[in-house]
Order: C-alpha cells, then structure tokens, then sequence
C-alpha cells in the first residue's frame, strides 16, 4: 500500500515538474515563432516576391498544416508522443536554415528570381514539420494537465506566453529597423532567422526532459474522413464545421494581404507594423478571462453569436484609416477581442459536441476542412491581387470589401442553424449584465497584470 503511495505519488511529481518544463518550452517555441514565423511575409516581401506569392504563404500553411495533423493523428498507435513530437520539431528547426541561406543569397544578388519559391517551399516544410507534432502533443499536454484545472493551467499558460512573444516580436522589429537603416536588411533577417533556430533547439532539448504518461487508445474510436463529411450536414458539431470553413475561407481572402498592405502599400516600418500585429493579440489577452467567464455563465453558442457579429467588419475597418493610431485602437482591438471570444468559444464548443473517444480524429478533420477553406481563400486573394485591374478603387481595398461580404453571408446564413446543448442562463437584464461585465473585466485585468509579473519566475525555471 506504501509503495503504491509512493508511485501514485511520484507521477504526480512528474505531471507537476512536466508543467513547469511546459511552460519553459513553451515560453522558447514562442519567441522561436516571434523572431521566425511572425517575420516570414516582411521577409518574403523584402527579398522583391510578388504579392501572389505572399498571399500564398497563408494558402500554403492553411491546407498543409491541418493535413499534416490529419496524417500523424494515427501514428500515436504504433509510436510513442514524445518521439513523434522530438522527430517533427528537430525537422522543424532545422528548416530555419534554408531561409538564412536564401538572405544570403538574395544578398549576394544570386538567383534572386528563383528565392520568393525557395521561400514558399521551405515554408511549407516548416508547416509541414511543426504539425505534425500538435496531435501527439495535444494527447500529451491532455494526460500531464488534470481537468479539474485545466482550463485554468493554460489560460495561464497562453497568456505567459504570448506576452513574451510579443515582447520579443516587437524587439525584433527594432533590430530590423536598425539594419534596414544601414542598409543592411538581409543581415537583419539572417539574424533574426538564426535565433529562431536557436530557440527552437532550447525548447527541444527541454522537451526532452518531460514526462510522459503512457496512452491506452480503445479500438473502434476510429472513423474515415468520408464518413465524417456524410454526416456532417446533419449534425451540430458537423454544421458547425461547415461554417468554420466557410468562415476560413472568406478571413483568409483578406487576411492573407495583411502584410502587403502595411509594409508595401503603406510603407510603414517593422516596428509600426510588429506593434500593430501585436497590438489585436493584446487586446485578446486581456479579455481571454472575461470570455471565459461569460462562455460558461451564457453557453458557447451565444458568445459566437456575439463575436461573429463583429468579425465581418474587421476588414472594412482596417481600410478606413491609414493612421497607425487608429489601427490599432479600431480594427486591431475589434479583431483581437472579438476573435478572443470567438476562439475559445469555438473550442469549448468542439468538447460540447464530440465525445472524449472521438475528440482526437474529429478535430483534425475539423482542422483539415478549415485549412481547405483557408487554402482557397488565400489562393482567391492572391489570383484577385495579381489580375484585379479597375480605376474607381484601390484593387486591395475592393477585395477587402469582398472579404468583409462574405464573412457577413457565411455568418448569417450559418449561425443560425447551429444551437447550444448544454443547460444556460439566460441573458440579463441590461443593467445587470453591464455590472457583471465591469466586475469580470476588473477581475480579469488583474488576474492577467498578476501573471505577467510572474514571468520572471517562469523563465528563470530549472
């Protein structure tokens, strides 16, 4: 009976200790992504590609990624998570190598024609590589995180890191600027490049270190993609997945010109266009809780309702102002708090709908579909980008509009179909629910000022 005490209890010191590694992994993978993955476009804008190319870089990771979860959802069977996930991310990082030899080479004026599809390619590896690990790793965090507070753990968890990614984004924005100002782009980016990779390798050797439980899988939890598209027209979380995709696709057709317009139409700098990218993930930090709070008093079906309200108008905003103020006060904090919601909505509302045993396989197909969506949106916006010629209207504004439009059309066409199906309050009165919002607000912002003070802790974690 000791003994078994004592096993019992030494799991639990794992989980715990595999937590902590967790966030400190966690916390390198991210600023891997701040100095690499977040300056992807800029870099493919810099090196003279087209803005076809450019939007395809979404088009690429949007299919590419989801089907590279679908693929390795199933080799959980016959392998271990922890190799899977150590095999992907070593592949992963060593694919920051390629893009700092192509700045090398685009500084030595060397196939420059031929870079902006080096660049496309090798950015698809590194989508390619960096999903394969996220439905071992998800199965993985699932085991080490116990549910009672799990929720809790990685609200606390997105939130340290996200900080940090911005932080270190915007830092790297100032160390482009400064090369730029020398004329010396190209080194800023082979710098930038070779410190995602660093980082990408610390956060693997940490995962290394983790614990990892052992997995039982139950036979017949399994079901073909074709079977689930059968279906998915009758049933909630089915619909649901239409919509998303729907919704993937029409984002994508103005999200993927994004930073085209803020760095080659505007012309504005790394750290003007960093802070304004930063600025919507912000907003959404600060609210995550409020949401959260809301999602479980209200359902998850109303704060879709809610947020996608306001998402359709996202890319109109963004082409009313040319001000940096404004777009980041406006359409940054619009989209940021408004797709906070809609994402953790969207999540819970997944776990409502599918059961535990099938969870796994239904949320790569649900990825898969969303990334075909995004995909053809993406592809849509880079078709419209090269060939749109008319004179009453800036081409780009003109396919925002359309971008805007059909959001509102897959929005008001779709939400209505779905419907809540766990047991909810209803709505407020009006004063009641403005004092619940200022409360939760108040509570909310706290809670994320407290977390954010404890990053220290976090990265000085042995």
């Amino acid at each position: 009976m000791k003994k078994e005490k004592k096993d019992n209890l030494s799991v639990k010191e794992l989980k715990h200790q595999s937590r902590r590694y967790s966030i400190k992994e966690g916390i390198f993978a991210h600023i891997q992504g701040a100095f690499g993955g977040k300056y992807v476009s800029p870099f493919a804008i810099a090196i003279n590609s087209s803005n076809s190319i450019v939007a395809l870089l979404t088009a690429v990771s949007g299919l590419l990624g989801p089907l590279a979860q679908t693929l390795s959802s199933r080799l959980i069977e016959k392998y271990p998570r922890k190799k899977i996930i150590l095999k992907a991310i070593f592949f992963e990082f060593l694919m920051w190598l390629p893009f700092v030899a192509i700045a090398i080479l685009f500084y030595f004026n060397i196939l420059v024609n031929f870079l902006p599809f080096l660049v496309l390619f090798s950015f698809s590896l590194y989508v390619i590589f960096g999903n394969i690990a996220s439905p071992a790793w998800f199965s993985w965090m699932g085991d080490i995180v116990d549910e009672k507070y799990r929720g809790r753990w990685f609200s606390k968890r997105s939130l340290i890191l996200g900080f940090v990614a911005g932080i270190f984004a915007i830092l790297a924005a100032f160390l482009l600027n400064y090369f730029k100002s020398k004329n010396w782009t190209m080194f800023g980016f082979m710098i930038l490049f070779s410190l995602a990779f660093i980082t990408r390798l610390i956060s693997w050797r940490i995962l290394r270190k983790q614990y990892e439980p052992k997995i039982k899988l139950k036979k017949g939890y399994y079901f073909s993609f074709w079977d689930f598209l059968k279906k998915a027209p009758k049933t909630n979380f089915g619909k649901f997945t239409i919509f998303r995709a729907l919704l993937g696709f029409s984002v994508s057709i103005s999200s993927s010109l994004l930073a085209i317009y803020l760095l080659r139409n505007l012309n504005f700098n790394y750290v003007t266009y960093m802070i304004i990218i930063f600025s919507a993930s912000a907003f959404s930090l600060l609210v995550l809780n409020l949401w959260g709070v809301l999602a479980d008093k209200y359902g998850n079906y109303r704060i879709l309702v809610v947020t996608t309200i306001f998402i359709p108008i996202v890319p109109i905003l963004w082409i009313l102002s040319q001000n940096p103020i404004y777009m980041i006060f406006v359409p940054s904090l619009v989209s940021g708090v408004s797709w906070a919601g809609f994402n953790l909505a969207e999540g819970n509302f997944i776990y409502d709908n599918v059961s535990s045993q099938k969870r796994g396989l239904a949320v790569s197909y649900y990825n898969l579909l969303n990334g075909i969506g995004v995909f053809f949106g993406a592809t849509l916006s880079a078709i419209l980008i090269k060939f749109l010629t008319v004179s009453f209207i800036e081409p780009l504004f003109l396919i925002y509009i359309f971008g805007g439009i059909m959001r509102m059309v897959f929005v008001f066409w779709w939400i209505p179909k779905m419907n809540e199906i766990k047991k909810t309050k209803k709505f407020e009165s009006s004063k009641k629910f403005k004092n619940i919002l200022f409360k939760q607000f108040k509570s909310s912002f706290a809670e994320e000022a407290h977390e954010i003070m404890s990053i220290k802790k976090y990265l000085r974690m042995k």
